[in-house]
């Protein structure tokens, strides 16, 4: 019988209610079909989940081990299959079956530990840049493009800085929208991960290292560099100097993804202004919201 972790389940049904609640309460049921059609048995390995997904450690029918993932129907999840089907294993984990009606991948198994262990945040942002590079394959057509999503934030921001006051100096706000404005329509057709922050890269036998949860979307490989700085700031912002500190990471992601420091800057930029009026209008700590504010205003 499938247990389904607390914390899961209860930040599922407060996020999505009913539709939440009743789609756990199908999980044990469509995990056994999965299994069963995939030729695959439960390990005695701990069910592991992100905010949408929950994936069970398996053994293949020849005893390879993978994991099925089994996520909430969410428009963030759509294209993931899509994402992996493209990489065929180059950087990330490999796909091995999908059921895209129900949100379900068989998955290859990395391992346990992630980027957000290792003791540097300068190697972890090496290593984020050397995979975005290996990620930055030509995305297939049918893939959501970043640069059509600019004239939603073009919208969005002003709005959101006018409904909450103003907490961001001009300066700051206006930097991002010139960062969609000269930035946004001129981006490559190449695969982004979307969401690289620490935890989404994983250790691994075939390569050092494996990306897991992409969204699957096309665009600028510097746009990823934000997600991984971010999770790696808990000691960022207490630096003597911490707009050196930023640039430096930021130069290091960029140029072991080969694209230029400038466009990881202002990504990084226009994205922890977003991120600090995502959270103030969400409720987020204070801290973390200051830590945004910190880091669009010094990139400004």
């Amino acid at each position: 019988m499938l247990l389904i972790p607390e914390g899961f389940a209860q930040h599922t049904i407060d996020r999505e209610g009913e539709p939440g609640r009743a789609w756990l309460a199908s999980l044990p049921d469509l995990a056994d079909e999965l299994l069963h059609r995939w030729q695959c048995v439960r390990t005695t390995d701990p069910v592991v989940h992100g905010m949408v997904g929950l994936v069970l450690p398996v053994h293949r029918a020849d005893g390879t081990p993978a994991m099925l993932k089994i996520s909430f129907p969410h428009h963030g999840n759509v294209h993931e299959p899509d994402a992996f089907a493209a990489w065929r294993g180059r950087g990330a984990v490999r796909l091995l079956e999908r059921d895209d009606p129900r949100f379900a991948m068989l998955l290859e198994r990395a391992g346990e530990s992630t980027l957000a262990q290792l003791p540097s945040a300068d190697e972890a942002m090496a290593v984020a840049g050397q995979l975005a590079r290996r990620l930055a394959v030509p995305a297939p057509p049918a893939l959501p493009r970043l640069r059509d999503r600019i004239p939603e934030w073009q919208e969005q921001l002003p709005k959101d800085a006018a409904r909450l006051g103003h907490p961001l100096p001009a300066r700051t706000l206006d930097a991002a929208l010139a960062t969609l404005r000269e930035l946004g329509p001129d981006q490559p057709d190449t695969l982004l991960h979307g969401d690289l922050h620490a935890n989404n890269v994983l250790r691994a036998d075939r390569e050092p290292w494996l990306a897991v949860d992409p969204k699957g979307w096309a665009g600028d490989p510097a746009y990823d560099a934000y997600t991984t700085l971010r999770s790696r700031a808990h000691d960022l912002l207490t630096a003597t100097d911490v707009r050196t500190a930023l640039l430096r990471r930021l130069t290091i992601f960029a140029e072991a993804a080969d694209c230029a420091p400038e466009r990881a800057v202002r990504w990084a930029q226009f994205r922890a202004t977003m991120a600090a009026h995502w959270g103030r209008d969400n409720g987020e700590p204070e801290w973390m919201v200051a830590a945004y504010e910190t880091m669009a205003g010094l990139l400004a």
